[in-house]
């Protein structure tokens, strides 16, 4: 199998990969792995943690799409049923769209949300599992071209890439520069989910941030509910989990 990618040797990916380890920040990592992709006829991506028990928990640490197709994704309600998603309940290896399609098992929603997404103009992408302690939580790097199917040399050099890139910026941003809110929370009830996890009570938290005991506990409970999480101990371990809040 010949191992180029365009003008991209095996060598360049392991360069990149050290390059995004030894990155500082979210936006260099994100740099240097988008400059390697637009040099293997990548177009666009998107990275993040899935629950598959529960969608409202899927965090997106980064995303690199168009300004409308951003729009139709989570306007159209396609962001609670996206078929890549559905497809990490039984496939734990890379797998690129064209095998999806040909999956007997996808749901005539799935295929309906992949028709759509080739009238978008994407042409084929792959996604990269990154299977956590249980299998219900999944990390997740999708990339997506326009100009060409993905190609058996993409598929086996860019995983390691996707891998690498997602591990390193789960550990730089902040969830503060996550580009979209994890679960809907407001900014405040943000603040006290953090607290949370700290292990603070609700006197404590309100004392923290100069609010009402009363409405300390109203933002906790409002982001226990946007968790689906039945204790206050269960959402700090999902937030935790899926890389919101870092000790």
């Amino acid at each position: 199998m010949d191992m180029h990618i365009g003008d991209v040797e095996p060598g360049d990916i392991f360069a990149a990969i050290n390059d995004i380890l030894r990155a500082t920040d979210a936006e260099t990592c994100t740099a240097i792995f988008r400059s390697v992709l637009d040099r293997c006829g990548i177009d666009t991506f998107a990275s993040g943690e899935v629950d598959l028990r529960s969608r409202s928990r899927s965090v997106f640490h980064v995303i690199d799409w168009p300004d409308d197709w951003r729009a139709y994704y989570f306007g159209s309600g396609l962001v609670h049923r996206d078929p890549l998603v559905s497809a990490l309940e039984h496939r734990v290896s890379p797998f690129t769209w064209a095998e999806l399609r040909l999956d007997r098992t996808l749901p005539q929603v799935g295929t309906e949300a992949l028709e759509r997404t080739a009238e978008a103009g994407w042409v084929d992408g792959l996604v990269v599992p990154l299977p956590r302690g249980g299998g219900k939580r999944v990390g997740i790097v999708s990339i997506v071209a326009r100009r060409s199917m993905i190609s058996a040399a993409q598929k086996h050099l860019l995983p390691a890439l996707c891998i690498c890139y997602h591990e390193r910026l789960r550990g730089l941003i902040s969830a503060q520069r996550l580009p979209v809110a994890p679960a809907g929370l407001t900014s405040r009830e943000f603040d006290c989910l953090q607290l949370v996890a700290r292990g603070m009570s609700d006197r404590q938290i309100a004392a923290e941030l100069g609010i009402a005991v009363s409405t300390a506990h109203e933002h906790v409970e409002n982001a226990r509910k946007r968790f689906e999480a039945a204790t206050r101990a269960e959402l700090a371990a999902a937030a935790v989990s899926l890389g919101i809040i870092h000790f």
